[in-house]
């Protein structure tokens, strides 16, 4: 059977994840590789599917919504990995399987109240998105308000706070991002320490500077262009 370019890229990308985690001391089964499919088609989705891929991250509520007849059927996990606006969080509690860019109680709130008036069973992942760099394009909660936000959102009966996520600024130098994870993962320690909570999961790292990620201990990398190769527009 002709290797299709999906089963191409990930080959590659396994390896590079596998060398990334040996240099870090780490097993590569440690870290979870998120298919970045937003603006890619339900096939794209299916192809990577067969291919292996189990965990995919879209940006939009809307766009996944218009995507899932394509990809009815399929055993895996789908994150929201975009900026959620509140007026879209009743959706995106109903839809997807982890929320990786909570920045905000509110929102917080709103997706807990949202799985109870689905009567969803079952607690929702989130993770907290950190602005690690002064960005004011870029989400995520400030640093020093991060202790606050986590605190209140461990209180909130129908989700489970699993860690934290960042979108570090794009550096041509991937060694140059390295201080971004490095910071993530101290943020992680210091609330784990804090609060005596198990938040295991640091996704960080895409298709340009993962395995500087995986050295500093991401556990969820988000891989876009790598995998389905370069994005149409949209």
């Amino acid at each position: 059977m002709t290797q299709t370019l999906v089963q191409g890229n990930l080959l590659r990308i396994q390896e590079r994840i596998a060398q990334a985690a040996a240099r870090a001391g780490r097993s590569a089964e440690a870290v979870t590789l998120i298919g970045v499919s937003k603006t890619h088609p339900a096939s794209a989705i299916r192809e990577a599917y067969e291919a292996g891929i189990r965990h995919f991250g879209e940006n939009r509520v809307q766009e996944w919504e218009g995507k899932r007849v394509g990809s009815e059927g399929l055993a895996a996990a789908w994150h929201l990995i975009g900026h959620l606006q509140s007026n879209k969080t009743a959706r995106a509690a109903r839809l997807f399987h982890s929320v990786d860019s909570v920045d905000d109680f509110g929102i917080a709130q709103r997706l807990d109240r949202a799985r109870g008036e689905a009567g969803i069973t079952g607690r929702l992942r989130v993770l907290i998105e950190v602005r690690v760099a002064p960005e004011e394009t870029k989400s995520g909660v400030e640093i020093g308000e991060l202790p606050h936000l986590a605190e209140k959102i461990v209180e909130l009966p129908r989700l489970h706070l699993a860690g934290l996520m960042c979108v570090p600024p794009f550096l041509e130098e991937a060694e140059q991002v390295r201080r971004y994870f490095r910071r993530l993962k101290v943020l992680r320690d210091g609330l784990t320490k804090a609060f005596d909570i198990d938040l295991s999961v640091l996704s960080m790292g895409m298709s340009h500077d993962f395995e500087v990620a995986i050295e500093e201990g991401a556990t969820e990398v988000r891989l876009g262009t790598a995998l389905f190769g370069t994005r149409n527009a949209g």
